[in-house]
């Protein structure tokens, strides 16, 4: 239960990083990759039963 509520809030998270706004562009896929790997890794934790 845990695991599913934490893997909702970092997708969301992860669209909410997107760079849609005229001065987020500047940013890149800096804030969207980060968020990615926390998403990716949360998910081989939950894969490998640790949470």
């Amino acid at each position: 239960m845990l695991g599913t509520i934490l893997i909702v809030i970092l997708i969301l998270a992860l669209f909410g990083a997107l760079p849609r706004w005229s001065h987020s562009k500047d940013w890149g896929y800096a804030p969207t990759g980060g968020l990615g790997l926390i998403l990716v890794i949360v998910v081989i934790l939950l894969v490998l039963g640790r949470i």
